[in-house]
């Protein structure tokens, strides 16, 4: 692959502060609150009657890497919609809980936020199970879910419904991208690994599915599916190695990342041998590994540095100000989630269930990335990621040779996806 950025639009960085979507900042907010029990409100004042309220359910504990920079993004985006007036004058109000990587803490959450603290819709989730847990739960009480990160197919096929939208690629869409340059190489002969739940299933059997179809010669000679966070990666990467393929699909993320490619690097599994990767050229996941980080791998990530669209120049601009740091994708997802919420709730001009859910379908709203819609047929959003190789420069991982991979391009016909969704 050649490298090529997106063309930066010709409007000024601000502009996309300004877009309908994320109201631009006037003056400085002051940042959500974040903890147990406790509402995150963000800054701005508003004249239009009692503040929106959204219960935000999150694995904050189990997942840090991941969900502060999340939250950041968030009470950033937050801010600046109520900086900005709110939402017909009212203030946008977030009423967060951590789920601690469990599902029956999560639909406890769900009960509680509802019911007690009377919130107006949940939104969140990050591992697959629990954002599954959410979304059935939400369902059964008939509230909008707004779902940022759970990755699984199943969230808007199988298991979707009526109340659930889900904002970052699938783990199809993720898989549809790697294949495209997986099917290039000479491998025939191929191994998996990825954690075992929800997550690591789906993308799994989304790349075989994609990649067999692609290439009906290939075979896969090993499949491991080390517990989530529990990995033992010196026997998964034997057990790889024993059964000699020529490439491998790899979704393990957070520290069974760093586990497995510390291991592989050791017992020399990578030498020689081809890797197409999910997650792993998200920061977050990539920069632990330092100078560790493995090159050629082919990856779905975030190069924060490179990219110099307008819209996201003024994003990471705004975002290193307010936080001394630089953004990883959870900044993303979490400013972009608000941001649609956001655009939901002025094209619904209530807070009525049935016309929020009714205004996200279909709803296009102003991303980081580009312009993104909640499609009407699947309540899938159509967000991309960004598809290159990793490779190590100052002695740190980072992604080149990318490309952004439209996330509407990489979603099955509409009579396949009316097969796989039940209705409503």
């Amino acid at each position: 692959m050649r490298r090529r950025g997106l063309l930066a639009g010709g409007a000024a960085a601000a502009a996309m502060l300004a877009a309908p979507g994320l109201p631009r900042a006037q003056g400085t907010a002051a940042q959500g609150t974040a903890g147990q029990g406790t509402a995150g409100q963000g800054g701005g004042q508003g004249s239009g009657g009692a503040p929106i309220r959204i219960g935000e359910i999150n694995s904050y504990s189990s997942q840090p890497a991941f969900l502060q920079p999340y939250r950041n993004g968030w009470n950033m985006a937050l801010d600046e919609v109520n900086a900005a007036g709110g939402i017909g004058g009212r203030r946008l109000e977030t009423v967060f809980r951590d789920d601690n990587g469990k599902p029956e803490d999560a639909v406890r959450h769900v009960g509680e936020l509802l019911n007690s603290e009377k919130v107006d819709l949940i939104a969140g989730g990050f591992l697959s199970n629990v954002g599954l847990a959410i979304a059935d739960a939400c369902a059964q009480a008939k509230r909008l879910y707004m779902a940022g990160e759970p990755l699984t197919d199943a969230m808007v096929w199988a298991r979707g419904n009526r109340y659930t939208y889900r904002l970052r690629a699938s783990t199809y869409m993720q898989a549809a991208m790697l294949v495209e340059e997986a099917a290039k190489l000479p491998a025939k002969r191929w191994a998996v690994v990825a954690p075992n739940f929800e997550y690591g299933q789906s993308a799994v059997r989304s790349f075989k599915e994609l990649l067999g179809r692609a290439r009906p010669d290939v075979q896969f000679v090993s499949e491991q599916f080390p517990a989530l966070g529990r990995i033992d990666a010196g026997a998964t990467v034997q057990a790889l190695a024993s059964a000699n393929p020529e490439a491998i699909f790899n979704a393990t993320f957070a520290s069974d990342l760093t586990a497995f490619v510390r291991q592989g690097n050791i017992r020399g599994l990578f030498e020689r041998r081809s890797v197409v990767s999910m997650l792993s050229g998200e920061p977050e996941y990539l920069d632990p590994l330092g100078d560790e980080a493995p090159e050629g791998w082919i990856v779905t990530g975030y190069p924060w540095a490179d990219l110099n669209t307008a819209r996201h120049v003024a994003f990471r601009d705004g975002y290193r100000r307010r936080f001394n740091d630089y953004p990883r994708l959870g900044s993303v997802v979490g400013y972009d989630l608000v941001g649609s919420i956001a655009a939901m709730l002025r094209r619904a001009a209530s807070t009525d269930t049935e016309k929020m859910v009714d205004a996200a379908s279909g709803l296009r709203f102003n991303a980081v990335f580009g312009d993104v819609e909640y499609r009407a047929i699947d309540h899938q959003s159509t967000m991309g990621a960004f598809v290159g190789k990793l490779a190590l420069k100052s002695g740190k991982g980072v992604m080149v040779d990318w490309r952004y991979a439209d996330g509407a391009k990489y979603l099955p016909p509409d009579e396949v996806v009316r097969q796989l969704r039940p209705q409503g």
